[in-house]
């Protein structure tokens, strides 16, 4: 008789600064959840997690049951009552009965009255069923609560920023605990948390500290010492008592060993934590950078990195300061994307390609968090171009899925190109520009509204790369937001 796995995914990163709502819509990218055969289609061959335990389930034998796949661009704390939403499939379908559930998870969400969801769900997923096998994908950017570790038999997460490495951490997950299934291991886990807010721009293995503890991490696993072993740096910007940087371990049958190695991954941290807080250089400096680099000719384009205004964390994606910035110093040949703007979408449709039109852009959200209000740029450009905003991801993040921009429009001001979207969407796949005719290769200037993930297509095509410190809720400069529960002490707000 086959086994019967239980496979889901929900997933938002919360950040409690932003002044972004969480509708239940917002699940799916502005489509909302999906559940069944057509959560299974849309993931089925993609680079997630869960795509990975589809490929072990079936390898397996086992029956598929698929109650919920959901997943939001960052943004505030959702209510209690779409969170009750998103947990009533998974409950029924584990109340059901199951031999084993695999969750693919974010680990730095928040809801309404609740600091820990990822805690919440593993608890009441583990009332239901007290002795069932859970194995657990976390993102790079979790904070770590012990609920977490209690309630969960394998946690593994993401070793990349960006994170390229979705399906091989379900895999790994997956695996040991199909192990764990057959009696061949004794999964145990070990962890260590810090209290280290950690600037998102400082995470990328090739940046600072992260990198020599992954680099340990691998060896650990290579060597067979441990089983997992995942370094998780935290979401800075979820003003929650869990959020830090930590480190979680699995081990067959070897708690010592698990801690002992989860306390080495926390120790390095530690010791180079002043590498964790990123410099921030003004903006006009940064932008004056720029062109200076575009004053001789490049291998490819000059990357502007507008990290203060991202919605992967959570931004409004309408703050023009860095627009403004970059126009207001005459770059010339610049491609942007995209600024968020569905009133100004509709203007630019109204008027039709080929029409000149005059925009009040972006600058429509106010961000009481942090005292900031929207402030639209006037720009003047002829609309070049509109599309449905329905793109394919080439890769290598999110690798084949089907994603929508919203309706979308391309404004040419002459200087730059700005590809303006109804919907949030990072940048992080040259589909952004090409799917609206722009070849970014081609382009002397390119502003992305990113912090990492724009890497994994963008840097290969960079002759050099700046990071611009606009404004907005994904600020790298921790000093401007009001944290009320995170634990105190905590570096770098606190001397430690």
């Amino acid at each position: 008789m086959s086994q019967r796995f239980v496979l889901a995914l929900i997933k938002h990163e919360t950040n409690t600064f932003s002044p972004v709502t969480t509708p239940i819509s917002s699940f799916g990218h502005g489509e909302g959840p999906q559940f069944g055969a057509a959560a299974i289609a849309a993931l089925r061959g993609s680079n997630q997690p869960i795509a990975a335990y589809l490929d072990i389930a079936e390898h397996e034998g086992a029956e598929i049951v698929v109650p919920i796949v959901a997943e939001s661009w960052p943004s505030n704390a959702t209510t209690l009552a779409t969170f009750e939403r998103l947990l009533k499939p998974l409950e029924d379908a584990v109340r059901a009965g199951c031999d084993a559930l695999f969750l693919d998870l974010h680990g730095a969400m928040v809801v309404e009255g609740c600091f820990d969801a990822e805690g919440e769900l593993l608890r009441r997923v583990r009332a239901i069923a007290p002795g069932l096998p859970i194995a657990v994908t976390l993102d790079y950017h979790t904070n770590l609560s012990p609920t977490m570790v209690e309630n969960a038999t394998v946690i593994t997460g993401y070793k990349t920023y960006p994170h390229v490495d979705m399906y091989e951490a379900g895999r790994l997950a997956g695996n040991l605990l199909v192990r764990a299934l057959k009696g061949e291991i004794k999964p145990v886990m070990a962890y260590r948390w810090l209290p280290l807010l950690s600037s998102i721009m400082r995470h990328a293995p090739e940046d600072g500290p992260s990198g020599m503890i992954i680099a340990y991490a691998r060896q650990m696993e290579r060597e067979g010492s441990v089983l997992a072993a995942t370094l998780l740096p935290g979401f800075p910007h979820a003003d929650t008592p869990w959020t830090g940087l930590s480190a979680v371990v699995v081990t067959d049958a070897d708690p010592a060993t698990a801690q002992a190695v989860a306390d080495q991954m926390a120790g390095i941290a530690w010791q180079r934590r002043a590498e964790y807080v990123l410099p921030v250089t003004p903006l006009a400096s940064s932008v004056a950078q720029a062109l200076q680099l575009g004053q001789a000719p490049q291998p490819g384009p000059i990357l502007l990195i507008d990290h203060c205004d991202n919605c992967g964390s959570g931004g409004a994606q309408d703050v023009m300061a860095v627009v403004a910035e970059v126009l207001r110093q005459g770059l010339q040949d610049v491609a942007i994307a995209p600024i968020r703007d569905p009133a100004a979408v509709a203007q630019m449709m109204a008027a039709g390609v080929g029409r000149q039109v005059t925009v009040a852009l972006g600058g429509r959200t106010d961000m009481p968090s942090i005292g900031l209000r929207g402030q639209p740029l006037m720009v003047t450009g002829t609309v070049r171009a509109i599309t449905d905003g329905e793109i394919t991801i080439t890769g290598p993040m999110y690798t084949g899925l089907k994603t929508h921009l919203g309706r979308t429009a391309l404004l040419d001001t002459g200087a730059a190109q700005i590809v303006v979207t109804e919907r949030h969407h990072e940048p992080y796949d040259l589909a952004v520009f090409e799917h609206i005719g722009i070849d970014p290769r081609r382009k002397k200037f390119i502003m992305l509204k990113s912090r990492i993930h724009y890497r994994a297509a963008f840097k290969p095509l960079a002759s050099h790369i700046v990071e611009c410190a606009g404004a907005g809720v994904t600020n790298a400069d921790l000093s401007v937001y009001d944290y009320r529960h995170v634990v105190r002490p905590i570096y770098p707000l606190d001397s430690l």
